[in-house]
């Protein structure tokens, strides 16, 4: 199945505003690559250099987070614990560096393609719950950097089908950074068997 591309220029406004309001309106976007599409559950904003420490662009321009400063609508990956992908969407005007992290989702086409790359999976509703296993899904690596999501290229946003109501999201903190942990910019659709578990990032001690 192919998506229209109704709602694809509102979308790109979206996008292009503040992170928290396009980080909500993302919920139930379909992101598709590698033969799978995922219809987004859960979200992260980052703030970029406008005072969030979270944020990778907190300390200014490097050559791994470049794409972050814009234009909106570009896909900035990044690898982490030495081992896993994980994918967001550059959001908010130039320069700002504001992005907003791809959490989880529902596996809505290819469940098999998506099978075969999660293979100790055994429930379809954790084929993509967390970001390194959203990633996996899809097949998305450093390839994806920088690529234009709401093109026709390899790696495509769409609006959603059915958008979340505001009524039906939820909000709390965001999971695994050091620095303001607390701030709630984690944003998921209530009820959903497919956002990952919550966990409060914790300091290693040194012994």
């Amino acid at each position: 199945m192919s998506y229209p591309d109704v709602g694809v220029a509102g979308l790109a406004e979206l996008l292009a505003g503040p992170v928290v309001p396009a980080a909500r309106g993302l919920l139930g976007c379909r992101l598709s690559a590698g033969g799978v599409t995922v219809r987004i559950t859960e979200v992260e904003a980052y703030a970029g250099t406008a005072g969030d420490p979270a944020s990778h662009a907190h300390r200014g321009r490097t050559p791994r987070n470049a794409v972050m400063f814009g234009p909106a609508g570009h896909a900035y990956v990044y690898f982490t614990y030495g081992m896993h992908w994980c994918v967001n969407v550059v959001t908010g005007p130039e320069g700002e560096a504001s992005a907003v992290l791809l959490r989880a989702g529902e596996v809505v086409e290819g469940v098999e393609v998506a099978r075969s790359r999660r293979t100790a999976v055994r429930r379809d509703a954790d084929l993509a719950r967390g970001p390194a296993r959203l990633c996996a899904a899809l097949g998305i690596d450093r390839t994806a950097y920088g690529r234009y999501l709401l093109g026709d290229g390899s790696v495509r946003l769409r609006p959603a089908a059915e958008p979340v109501p505001d009524t039906a999201i939820a909000a709390g903190p965001r999971v695994g950074v050091t620095g303001a942990h607390d701030v709630p910019w984690r944003f998921w659709a209530d009820g959903e068997p497919t956002v990952s578990q919550y966990r409060r990032h914790v300091p290693r001690t040194r012994r």
